[in-house]
């Protein structure tokens, strides 16, 4: 025990500083989340088509993913051969261009369009 104590006991100052410095990341982090956001979390409006699956006329690009998983997940849309292929219904070929299957990483190419850029 002695002998882990004169090892590690110089570095004290540094486990300091690094829990400092994380506990300071995750209070920044935190606060970026609430209000209007950024990036991938920012609420934006999206197309009509998007709007009525999603029901709302804005929303952020990861909600937007997450609603069209758990749509897919609820209604058991995973081709069971491939879960990497999602066979589309009616209701996700409106917002996935009419395509009768969608691969799970084309989701949000096909979803792109459908985020209206703001002026």
């Amino acid at each position: 025990m002695m002998a882990t104590s004169r090892l590690f006991g110089r570095c004290g100052g540094l486990l300091e500083a690094a829990k400092a410095f994380s506990a300071s990341f995750a209070y920044s982090s935190s606060s970026s989340s609430s209000g209007n956001g950024r990036g991938l979390m920012r609420v934006i409006p999206v197309s009509p088509q998007l709007g009525k699956f999603l029901g709302a006329s804005e929303a952020s690009r990861t909600d937007a993913i997450k609603r069209i998983w758990d749509y897919i997940k609820l209604h058991n849309l995973q081709n069971p051969a491939n879960k990497k292929e999602i066979i589309c219904d009616e209701k996700l070929k409106t917002i996935f261009a009419g395509k009768e299957s969608v691969g799970m990483l084309e989701i949000s190419k096909y979803l792109s369009p459908h985020f209206l850029k703001s002026k």
